[in-house]
């Protein structure tokens, strides 16, 4: 039986993915973090110029160098708010980003 193979999110490839398509750039939106998450990222707000989530993710982890696979984890356990609508289940690299979007990073709380 052959398994289907699932990419990790928000990995940077050492080589660009077959088929890839090039990442369009799109306006500034801004990316907020919370809790574990700010602590992961070393801020609470950042600006991406990435036009999916898929991509915003991609490169903040990249931008972080080595310091980028703690974020990562913290990352695969977030839900996210894009202009206050759930990604859910959706798969990152098709939620779009316009310019002036805000998503908030909400990693799981603890309690309430």
């Amino acid at each position: 039986m052959r398994t289907a193979r699932v990419p990790l999110l928000w990995r940077t490839p050492s080589r660009p993915r077959e088929g890839a398509k090039p990442v369009r750039a799109t306006g500034t939106a801004t990316l907020r973090y919370w809790a574990a998450a700010r602590e992961a990222a070393g801020t609470s707000e950042e600006q991406t110029h990435a036009a999916t989530l898929g991509a915003a993710l991609s490169g903040a982890v990249a931008e972080r160098g080595a310091d980028g696979a703690r974020l990562a984890r913290v990352l695969r356990r977030c839900s996210f708010l894009v202009d206050g609508q759930q990604v859910g289940k959706r798969d990152p690299e098709t939620v779009p980003l316009d310019a002036g979007t805000v998503v908030e990073v909400l990693p799981p709380f603890a309690g309430g």
